[in-house]
């Protein structure tokens, strides 16, 4: 039996993990939340890791307020640098595996076609860079370690931006939608099956990879496909990101090159809108039961 500890065992990518982890029968999975474990805490870290045989973890826990980080920058940095860094020193003491996930913020947002792994990283906000900053001291601390960059993730668990345009949509008949940023958005169920397949396939090519789901969109078009989709009547129109002003930057495109790691997992990865049916059609599953 494979041992898999999950960090962030409540937010959004762990509870698409708990989803499919029945799909999996020969893998443990050992699930915390912040409440259970502070990875900021080295010594309870320590305390943790020694408690149990761990083989995997999967490091979902992260300061993902984005606008906040900008004023919360200690906060931040403890839990995306100071918590990837305790980890991954406990990763290799107990000659386990991290996968830790970070982002597509770790880029300026200045090219024009798709980021790969080997392009330099340049984060224009706090987030960003503290995330920069963790997966810096993975791969100085640990050899045995995965970087996975994704983008815009959403999915029928938590809060996140599908969710949120359905909820607006019940009682406005307009809503304006940023039509300049430009990136591709990811279903966390899609990823939580990549990341169990580096696991089922005891895959040892260590390093950095993007992962997203395929296709391009801005926000706009996201939220547009969500409403059509839904079958919801509503007006949305495009603005920039100028008319909608935030504490924190955005990169303007952030759109991922995935096929590193489709040729390493000999994988196909889905249309963006594809995916988005079937978390769409999860939500109304979801409200059966």
């Amino acid at each position: 039996m494979t041992n898999i500890f999950v960090t962030g065992g409540n937010g959004q990518l762990a509870e698409s993990i708990k989803d499919i982890e029945s799909n999996h029968s020969n893998l443990h999975f050992i699930y915390a939340d912040i409440a259970q474990l502070d990875i900021a805490d080295f010594e309870a870290v320590k305390r943790f890791f020694n408690g149990q045989t761990i083989h995997y973890c999967i490091n979902c826990a992260a300061y993902t307020a984005v606008d906040k980080a900008e004023s919360d920058q200690e906060t931040a940095k403890k839990v995306n640098m100071l918590g990837a860094k305790n980890l991954a020193i406990a990763c290799a003491e107990k000659k386990a595996t991290l996968i830790q996930v970070s982002t597509d913020f770790v880029f300026n947002g200045e090219k024009s076609v798709a980021y790969t792994e080997t392009d330099t990283t340049n984060p224009i906000g706090v987030y960003g860079a503290t995330k920069l900053e963790g997966e810096l001291e993975v791969a100085k601390n640990l050899e045995q370690h995965f970087i996975l960059r994704t983008s815009w993730l959403y999915s029928e668990n938590a809060n996140n931006f599908m969710k949120s345009m359905i909820k607006l949509s019940q009682d406005r008949d307009v809503l304006n939608i940023v039509a300049d940023q430009i990136g591709t958005p990811t279903y966390a169920t899609d990823l939580a099956e990549t990341i169990l397949k580096i696991i089922t396939t005891n895959n040892q090519e260590y390093g950095i990879y993007n992962y997203s789901n395929e296709g391009v969109a801005s926000w706009y078009d996201f939220a547009k496909a969500i409403f059509e989709e839904s079958n919801i009547n509503i007006k949305v129109l495009p603005i920039k990101s100028e008319a909608y002003p935030t504490p924190a930057k955005r990169p303007h495109f952030s759109v991922l090159d995935k096929t590193k790691i489709k040729n390493n997992l000999q994988i196909e990865i889905p249309h963006w809108r594809e995916s988005l049916k079937i978390a769409l059609f999860q939500i109304e599953e979801k409200k059966k039961t």
